[in-house]
């Protein structure tokens, strides 16, 4: 289930986050969810299996037609499972009016799963 980032997401959002290769530093990682929790152009969004958060994908609306991919992570238990695919999904229904594109550390996932990126 896809569901929207909210404060006491925190720690789970951070443990996800810190997955990915530019979010290993703790001061970086605190930035980062400090700018999902206070820039409108930044969306943060959960992936919930059963009860348990297993994912998230971080956007950056970039124009009115583009969203940008900045973060996806799955839990490394959950990984090989569809579920980063079944993120991308959801965020095109999310926004469906809007093209996704990638940037350099979201880029190579996004092929696999037939998006476009620049």
């Amino acid at each position: 289930m896809f569901i929207r980032y909210r404060k006491n997401y925190e720690k789970i959002a951070m443990g996800l986050l810190s997955f990915m290769p530019t979010e290993k530093d703790l001061k970086r990682l605190q930035q980062t969810i400090k700018q999902y929790e206070t820039n409108d152009d930044w969306q943060l969004f959960l992936w919930k299996e059963d009860e348990d958060i297993v994912g998230l994908i971080g956007v950056l609306l970039r124009a009115p037609d583009v969203v940008e991919i900045q973060h996806i992570s799955v839990n490394p238990s959950h990984r090989h499972q569809g579920i980063g695919k079944q993120m991308v999904k959801a965020l095109k229904e999310t926004y469906p009016d809007r093209r996704l594109c990638a940037n350099e550390w979201t880029a190579s996932f996004l092929d696999k799963c037939n998006a476009c990126h620049e």
